[in-house]
């Protein structure tokens, strides 16, 4: 299975220095009929995606998470960081999994290997 990318130009340069060469730019206006191709492809195992593009999906890819399993959705920021009030739904799962929150430091201590 591939690891690709479905993110805008800025972001998919520093992707495609990452070693991820599967990449699907977005427009404004190719959100939706992009996001529904790329999500087709049985190669694709794991799918980034900024967490810009991720808003504009909303429902969507609410319904995606609940009605498919593969690519699995990996949210990340974009040149601008975060996006306000954004929901990490990865972290989020791990810490309903696990039972605590596993990316927060304690007492500001570095996690060790």
């Amino acid at each position: 299975m591939k690891l690709a990318a479905f993110c805008d130009k800025e972001t998919a340069v520093g992707l495609r220095f990452a070693g991820i060469h599967e990449l699907f730019i977005a427009s404004d206006d190719t959100v939706i009929p992009m996001f529904q191709e790329v999500t087709k492809r049985t190669d694709i195992g794991v799918l980034i995606i900024t967490e810009k593009i991720a808003f504009d999906l909303d429902t969507m890819l609410k319904e995606f998470r609940i009605h498919k399993k593969l690519p699995i959705i990996v949210e990340i920021p974009d040149k601008t960081g975060k996006v306000k009030d954004h929901i990490d739904i990865v972290s989020h799962l791990i810490k309903r999994a696990v039972g605590m929150d596993v990316s927060k430091k304690k007492n500001n201590e570095r996690m060790e290997k």
